[in-house]
């Protein structure tokens, strides 16, 4: 007879061999191809080009993140400058995706279907227009949690209007979490997926992954990266504000400060509701990251390293979006923060762009037999 609790080892190796077996991985039969817009840094396109997408081009309008882009890839080709200012329609069948972390802007409803016109002067507008100038057989638009009730979500209908009027169905979104797509973060991105109507092939979403990664994962080597993370400039907090955060524990954030010390470093917040649970935060090594920003040493959203009472370095938060550590940032160390913190985690967009090679591998196969 074995009680309950010896019999959980046997739990814990089938848990594990289940990890072992999980994979999303899926070789591309062919060579596919993305435009990408609103490309940032590249944490995207870093992404499916892992996963053995080639990018033919990316649009971004902020020059040191185009600076970002040519100085790791010479051989990319890319668009600087206002969307508006470009036309695609050079590459019209000649691309299997699309790609853009378009913003979430709210639109002025003309009629009572919203029709690509009625999006004029938004992003997603631009992104339309260049999905139907280019027509490819599929288009990934991905945008923060938040677009789901954006307008009481009628700005995402109006979206899934427009993608349907120039010829796309979308597929069910999903909110991805990162944090289970071997990303050491608490960071989630909702994908939009068209297909080309004429395509009846389903899109697979990425199956997400049983082990989650902490900060250790990230900072230290292992598993995900061969070394500790390299030396790098970083932020630093006013002598002020390090006497504070020199008394949260890891893990720990304001409630762990003496309450006359909560309420001075808090002010008004202090009387305010909700949790709060970003001030005064030290993250600890054995979590996930919370979701990094774009700067790492503002008051509502610290990110503390667990030992010392500092922002993660510019190199830390490129490993907590899972960059390779031989992707230099162009510009200044607040410049470099800006294109980290704005950026699709790479890991998570190998793992879509292994779903996007599984699409297009079956898509390929049946339109051209071997």
């Amino acid at each position: 007879m074995y009680s309950r609790e010896q019999l959980n080892i046997f739990n814990d190796f089938i848990k594990s061999k289940e990890d072992k077996e999980i994979s999303n991985y899926e070789k591309p039969l062919y060579p596919y191809s993305v435009i990408e817009l609103f490309a940032g840094a590249g944490g995207l396109a870093i992404g499916l080009e892992q996963a053995g997408i080639e990018c033919t081009a990316l649009n971004e309008i902020d020059k040191w993140a185009c600076e970002t882009l040519r100085r790791n890839r010479p051989h990319w080709n890319v668009l600087e400058g206002d969307i508006k200012s470009f036309n695609f329609s050079e590459y019209h069948n000649q691309v299997d995706l699309v790609t853009g972390g378009f913003p979430c802007q709210a639109f002025s409803y003309a009629g009572k279907k919203l029709g690509l016109d009625d999006a004029r002067g938004t992003l997603f507008y631009e992104f339309a227009r260049a999905v139907q100038e280019i027509n490819p057989l599929i288009c990934v638009g991905e945008n923060v949690r938040g677009l789901l009730s954006h307008e009481n979500g009628k700005t995402l209908q109006g979206m899934i209007s427009i993608l349907n009027e120039i010829g796309y169905n979308v597929v069910p979104i999903q909110v991805l979490k990162a944090v289970n797509y071997k990303v050491p973060q608490k960071r989630e991105r909702l994908i939009l997926v068209g297909i080309r109507k004429d395509i009846d092939i389903p899109f697979e979403y990425p199956k997400p992954y049983k082990k989650i990664y902490n900060l250790s994962d990230a900072l230290k080597k292992g598993e995900l990266f061969d070394t500790d993370v390299p030396e790098s400039d970083g932020a630093k907090y006013p002598k002020s504000k390090k006497v504070v955060l020199d008394l949260v524990p890891p893990k720990g954030y304001w409630r762990d400060l003496p309450l006359d010390v909560q309420k001075s470093y808090m002010g008004k917040s202090f009387y305010l509701g909700g949790g709060k649970t970003g001030m005064a935060r030290r993250i600890g090594w054995d979590e996930p990251s919370l979701t990094l920003t774009c700067s790492p040493a503002q008051k509502q959203t610290e990110r503390c390293h667990p030992e010392e009472t500092r922002p993660f370095t510019v190199r830390e938060y490129a490993r907590i979006q899972t960059f390779p550590d031989d992707w230099k940032f162009a510009g200044s160390t607040s410049q470099q923060y800006k294109q980290i913190g704005n950026a699709v985690p790479v890991n998570l967009g190998r793992e879509v762009g292994y779903s996007i090679v599984k699409f297009l591998n079956q898509y390929y196969s049946l339109s051209k037999p071997k």
